[in-house]
């Protein structure tokens, strides 16, 4: 039987299943703004701070399938937003959930 693969993140699904396929999105992001840190001096590249990415990550990784399931996403784009929203992390995604929430016109 042959599944049509026509995005990473189906590859990914297939090699490790959805669950590793939100985890690698989760981490991926985060290490996107490691990255974005060490190119600002504001990090060393492998550091002992690499360890509390971790939580972050899987945290993320949590709400982003949650929020995904909630707006009826399906891959890829659930992991794109797990992605997007580790690379934020618990500040920015608080900042944008804000941002839209304060933005919202009264009903």
């Amino acid at each position: 039987m042959s599944e049509k693969i026509s995005t990473v993140a189906d590859v990914l699904t297939a090699w490790f299943g959805g669950a590793g396929t939100t985890m690698i999105g989760a981490l991926i992001g985060r290490a996107m703004w490691h990255v974005q840190e060490v190119r600002r001096a504001h990090r060393r590249p492998l550091g002992p701070e690499l360890f509390w990415e971790l939580p972050i990550a899987i945290g993320m990784a949590l709400i982003g399938e949650g929020l995904a399931g909630w707006l009826g996403l399906g891959q890829p784009v659930s992991t794109g937003l797990i992605a997007a929203l580790a690379y934020l992390g618990p500040r920015g995604a608080e900042a944008l959930f804000m941002k839209w929430w304060m933005g919202r016109k009264p009903q």
